[in-house]
């Protein structure tokens, strides 16, 4: 049975391999290619059915998960639904889900910043945010996060003081997560289309910030 986990960890190891780094299909990958293809042959669905659900993961972007983000910005109600059943507060927005997974959605504080994970493969958010990238599925990632985190987002250019909790939580094949970034300085009086522009895929899974640095649309 699937489980959920949260990651406490900030362990130093000097030796350890880029996020970066090229990795060989994993078993998961191999796996996945074979029942698909014994699939197929035997009938249960065509090449087509995958095409179309290609199609409907393709059309799923990070503006999503940073239209669910940037109302949380502007309305506590909605802000404290999104903590509470991050999928039925997202369903509000109209994003709908054609899976039967759960969304949590974790909320970044001045004490506490979240990262995520799938340690045993790419478990993630794909209704709110649309394909991973390709490091979250590299094996030195999914290993390095939960073991040394602030030095991976380090890699990322994110320093976290130590005084900053780091708390990694582990995707699961039911269970999935959506970091709830922290509004930065200096857009008080933004609208949410405003707001949204800002918030990347890179920070909704918690290995940057979000700044100021891309202009608002």
């Amino acid at each position: 049975m699937a489980q959920d986990h949260a990651h406490d960890h900030d362990h130093d190891h000097d030796d350890h391999t880029p996020i970066t780094a090229e990795a060989a299909p994993g078993y998961y990958e191999v796996m996945e290619t074979a029942v698909r293809e014994i699939l197929i042959e035997k009938g249960y669905l065509t090449a087509n059915d995958i095409r179309h659900q290609i199609e409907v993961l393709d059309s799923r972007t990070p503006a999503l998960g940073a239209a669910a983000v940037a109302r949380a910005w502007t309305d506590p109600a909605f802000k404290a639904r999104l903590l509470e059943n991050g999928r039925t507060a997202c369903e509000e927005l109209g994003i709908s889900f054609y899976d039967d997974t759960q969304l949590i959605v974790l909320e970044n504080t001045a004490e506490v910043h979240n990262l995520i994970v799938c340690t045993l493969c790419s478990c993630y958010p794909r209704p709110v945010l649309g394909l991973p990238p390709d490091w979250y599925k590299l094996k030195p990632y999914r290993a390095r996060a939960v073991s040394e985190p602030r030095k991976v987002l380090a890699e990322f250019g994110t320093i976290i003081p130590d005084d900053v909790e780091i708390r990694v939580s582990d995707s699961t094949a039911v269970i999935r997560y959506l970091v709830l970034p922290r509004r930065p300085e200096g857009t008080e009086g933004w609208s949410e289309a405003q707001l949204a522009s800002i918030v990347t895929r890179d920070a909704m899974i918690g290995v940057i910030p979000v700044t100021l640095e891309k202009e608002a649309a």
